[in-house]
């Protein structure tokens, strides 16, 4: 059956635009590298990709083994965001380092815990003990903020989430504070009487977050983690696809699911 010539053009039409629709579509794709620590904040984005996928965002991920890297790629231009640390240690990377970061989004929060393979509750740790922290000020602070919370030790306020050993005032079972690098913690817990470690290292190295620390923190706080990007690049729009895509119903429901409490939505 023979189409008249003017139904022929409507129909070469309506093939080119839909071939020029096709094309904005591709062209408005864009791919951006987001940085993480190994164990829930990759699992937690590899969640995330398929959602930012549909909204045009390709996510790739990379992985850094340590807490210092992924702010300097960031600001190097290396990365485009990163997703793996709570406000206070950001703020503090940026007051000792300068950087032109800026979160611009809630993630969830890893209530931190302290471990021992040899106690099994932290009131029988004795007298003089060895206790393990993170040797980065937000996270040994953290620790630190733990104990003073339980009554155990008293630290200086005006210190608040930067708290050191030094801003100890009252230690009155003596214990004895290592600072350790926070991905070795894990490993030195046969060498010291408990240790302070934080949710994605204790995971990775097979602890349970819920049932295995002797004493752990409360949910709350300033330590929720944040999505975090170069200051001259927060109002992309692919940031807005970003944040939207990691606080969907579809990322919050692996979360809960998969962590069962260990790790919690913070959005």
């Amino acid at each position: 059956m023979k189409l008249p010539a003017l139904a022929l053009s409507a129909l070469a039409l309506a093939a080119a635009l839909g071939l020029s629709g096709l094309a904005a579509g591709a062209a408005r794709a864009e791919a951006i590298k987001v940085a993480v620590t190994p164990g829930p904040h990759a699992q937690i984005l590899e969640a995330v990709k398929p959602v930012a996928a549909k909204n045009g965002l390709d996510i790739q991920i990379v992985e850094f083994s340590d807490y210092v890297v992924p702010n300097a790629a960031l600001a190097s231009g290396e990365i485009q965001a990163n997703s793996f640390q709570h406000k206070p240690y950001l703020d503090a990377q940026i007051a000792d380092r300068g950087y032109k970061i800026t979160p611009v989004g809630y993630t969830v929060n890893f209530p931190i815990g302290i471990y021992s393979k040899t106690y099994k509750s932290f009131d029988a740790i004795p007298v003089g003990a060895t206790i393990a922290i993170p040797n980065d000020p937000t996270n040994g602070g953290r620790v630190l903020l733990l104990l003073a919370d339980k009554g155990i030790i008293k630290v200086d306020p005006k210190a608040g989430v930067k708290a050191s050993v030094a801003d100890i005032l009252e230690n009155p079972k003596k214990f004895r504070f290592v600072e350790i690098d926070a991905a070795q913690l894990p490993r030195s817990l046969p060498d010291v009487d408990a240790a302070g470690i934080n949710t994605n290292y204790a995971k990775e190295a097979g602890l349970d977050p819920v049932k295995d620390p002797i004493l752990r923190e409360e949910p709350k706080g300033p330590y929720v983690n944040v999505i975090a990007v170069r200051t001259e690049d927060k109002d992309k729009p692919w940031v807005k696809t970003l944040v939207e895509s990691y606080q969907s119903p579809e990322v919050k429901t692996f979360i809960l699911d998969t962590f069962k409490g260990a790790v919690l939505p913070s959005w």
